[in-house]
């Protein structure tokens, strides 16, 4: 029971392992980009709430989403958030 209770520990900490580490890369080949959202499709909160998808109307100014580098100025409406 022992190996089998390291064999679960072992997987799940490979797994938050990996899961930190796709989301560094993912950060560093995207952007965030305001003003682009559709309501209740943004990424993080905003000073009008606390949590990501809680935008209530499209194109909100504070609200982004991640988009590949250089593709937000090319969006009307878009403005790159800087970090």
């Amino acid at each position: 029971m022992k190996n089998t209770h390291r064999l679960i520990i072992s997987a799940l900490t490979g797994a938050v392992v990996l899961g930190a580490m796709s989301t560094g890369a993912y950060a560093a080949d995207n952007e965030k980009c305001a003003g682009i959202a559709k309501a209740g499709k943004n990424d993080c909160a905003t000073s009008a709430n606390s949590c990501a998808g809680l935008v209530k109307v499209d194109g909100n100014k504070e609200a982004w989403v991640y988009v590949p580098k250089g593709t937000c100025e090319k969006i009307v409406g878009g403005t790159v958030v800087k970090k």
